[in-house]
Formats: structure tokens, C-alpha cells, sequence
């Protein structure tokens, strides 16, 4: 992930424009020509006007992303409408709800390379829509948000994904405090995971200490998702919560105390086994953490920016810059 989410608040005609006018410009920055950025407006605006038009107020989240299937934009569009009761009647064209964001469905999904959406009725409407420069290549497993507190122009909290032979690595960073300097000791964390050869946790912590003194710090977490040994390597230092979702419940994962570049006592790496289906869902401490996925009937088993999407809706403090991922943990050996 590069460059953290835009996120615009819809609730009148003149935001939707908005929303367009941010979609293109991003769209313009990753690559798309403009035959593509024009599809990505048409998504967006149609999107957006959804939102005003069946549920009152919602929000666009625009993130550039840099992952398996190479550089994309993803499209997430969440508010707290009435919800459909019937999704795949909504899908149908010409198909027109009075619940929430009930038209052009079938529109989007076919202009977007990746299409998911969750509703249900009383708890609103949350999709994503992804749009690939290489649309054939092999899909991501993470997705997530990372969104400046209001007044800021940037956000001090980061995320990035990478894998090897060894799985799928995870790091999320809250830079301490906010603004211009939490901005980039969080995009200093990215760079310098990027930067390592091994993924294991334990070891890009240790780098990640050596290589933000410089910096105000943050606090990180790092996942290693090893989906051979059907299990999660976990490490982090700071205020970063991780939990394991299952159809059975949730696992906590253990972090400790300190600020990753000023103050770190120890890198311990905790082993978690997983299960087929299992969530991964790492946040900051601008989502608050009393949270719980079965308030969303079916939620667990959807696309992991869905999941992100709604927890941001309804579990950010609003007083911080928010960060959260999910990962779907199911690859090979699940």
C-alpha cells in the first residue's frame, strides 16, 4: 500500500463530483490511461451517488495499492443505510431498491476487475470495487485502510504486504502522534520492510528498531502468515491490537510495551495456528477494540476490504489517524 487512503465524505449532489474528481486524479498517478480513468469515474460516481440517494451519508475510500497483482486502485464505499435484504436481486440491471445504494450493480461489477458488496438489513451497505493494471495476475489476500485525522493532509499510520517462499508477511506502523513527523517514521517502517530478505517477525522487528532512531518512532506490528505449517508468526511493540477470527470465536495476539526506535525491551515472536476461513484483523489504536464481527451476519466470510471497511465505519475514535487490515487466511494447505 502507497500513499495511504483519501477518504471523502459523502452526503449531497456536490460530493459525489468530489469523490469522481479525487478517483480520476489517483487513478492518473498509479498509471491507468484515460479510457480506464473514465471507467473508474463512471464506478465511483455511481458509487457515490448511491450513497446520497439511498442512505443519506456515507463515505468514499480511495487507496492506491501495490500487491500481487501489481499497482490498482481500490474503491471502498460504506454507509449506514437501511441495508438490502435481497443483494442479489440488487445486482440484476435495471433493478432499483429503496434500501440503501440500490442501483447500478451490475454496471460496476462489470467494470471493476474485482466486485464484492455486503448488506444486510439495519446495518447499512459496505463495497469494494478494485481496478488492476494487470488485471489477469493472481489476487491479493490483505486489504485495508490507512486514514489521516481530520485536519491532516497526511497519515501518520502505514501498512504494506509482501511475500516468499516463506508466506505472507504483514507489517502495520502508528507513527507516534500525528501529522508530517508520525507520517514518516510510519513510511519509514514500510521502507525498510520492504528492504528485508527474511520476513520472519522477530528479525524485521529488530531491524525496524535499528532503523527508526532517527525518526519519533511507532509502534508495529509484523505477521508472517505461513499458510504451509498452518500458522501465524506474530511480533509487536506498541499500541497495535491483532485478533484471529474464526466462526468460533477470536484469538488475541500478544504484543509488548514500547516504541519501536526509541524503546523496545524485547521482539518476541508468539506462534498462532490457523484454520481454513480464518480473518487476520490488525488495527491501530484510532479503531477502538471492543468490536465484534458477528454484530455483522455473515461478514466473516467476505471480501477482507469489506470487513476493514465496516469496522472503520462504525469503531474509529475519529480523534486519531486509523489504520486497519484483514487477511483472509486460506491459501494453499487451508
Amino acid at each position: 500500500m502507497r500513499n495511504g487512503t483519501t477518504a471523502v465524505v459523502v452526503e449531497d449532489r456536490s460530493q459525489v463530483g468530489e469523490a469522481r474528481r479525487v478517483a480520476v486524479r489517483l487513478a492518473a498517478e498509479v498509471g491507468f490511461d484515460e479510457s480506464e480513468r473514465s471507467d473508474i469515474g463512471i464506478v465511483v460516481t455511481e458509487a457515490a451517488a448511491n450513497v446520497v440517494r439511498h442512505a443519506g451519508r456515507g463515505a468514499v475510500l480511495l487507496t492506491p495499492v501495490d500487491g500481487a497483482r501489481g499497482e490498482g486502485l481500490e474503491l471502498l464505499c460504506v454507509d449506514s443505510g437501511p441495508g438490502m435484504a435481497d443483494v442479489e436481486a440488487c445486482m440484476q440491471d435495471g433493478y432499483s431498491s429503496a434500501g440503501t445504494m440500490g442501483g447500478g450493480f451490475g454496471a460496476m461489477r462489470r467494470l471493476a476487475d474485482d466486485f464484492s458488496i455486503y448488506s444486510a438489513p439495519g446495518v447499512g451497505t459496505a463495497l469494494v470495487c478494485r481496478f488492476w493494471r494487470h488485471p489477469a495476475a493472481h489476487g491479493a489476500t490483505c486489504a485495508g485502510l490507512a486514514v489521516a485525522v481530520q485536519g491532516e493532509s497526511v497519515c501518520g499510520d502505514a501498512w504494506a504486504v509482501r511475500s516468499d517462499a516463506s508466506g505472507t508477511g504483514l507489517l502495520v506502523a502508528d507513527g507516534l502522534g500525528h501529522g508530517t513527523h508520525a507520517a514518516e517514521a510510519a513510511g519509514a517502517a514500510v521502507r525498510i520492510f520492504r528492504e528485508q530478505r527474511s520476513l520472519q517477525p522477530e528479525a524485521v522487528l529488530a531491524a525496524l528498531h535499528a532503523g527508526l532512531r532517527g525518526t519519533r518512532g511507532a509502534a508495529v506490528s509484523v505477521a508472517l502468515i505461513d499458510p504451509g505449517r498452518r500458522e501465524v508468526r506474530y511480533a509487536g511493540v506498541g499500541n497495535i491490537s491483532a485478533v484471529i477470527v474464526t466462526g468460533e470465536g477470536t484469538r488475541s495476539l500478544v504484543s509488548h510495551n514500547g516504541t519501536v526506535g526509541h524503546q523496545m525491551r524485547k521482539a518476541q515472536e508468539f506462534v498462532y495456528p490457523w484454520t481454513s476461513g480464518a480473518l487476520l484483523v490488525v488495527h491501530s489504536d484510532g479503531l477502538a477494540t471492543h468490536w465484534k464481527l458477528d454484530q455483522y451476519p455473515g461478514l466473516l466470510r467476505q471480501d477482507p476490504a469489506l470487513v476493514a471497511a465496516m469496522l472503520y465505519r462504525d469503531h474509529s475514535r475519529r480523534r486519531d489517524d486509523v489504520s486497519v487490515v484483514a487477511c483472509r487466511l486460506n491459501g494453499a494447505g487451508g
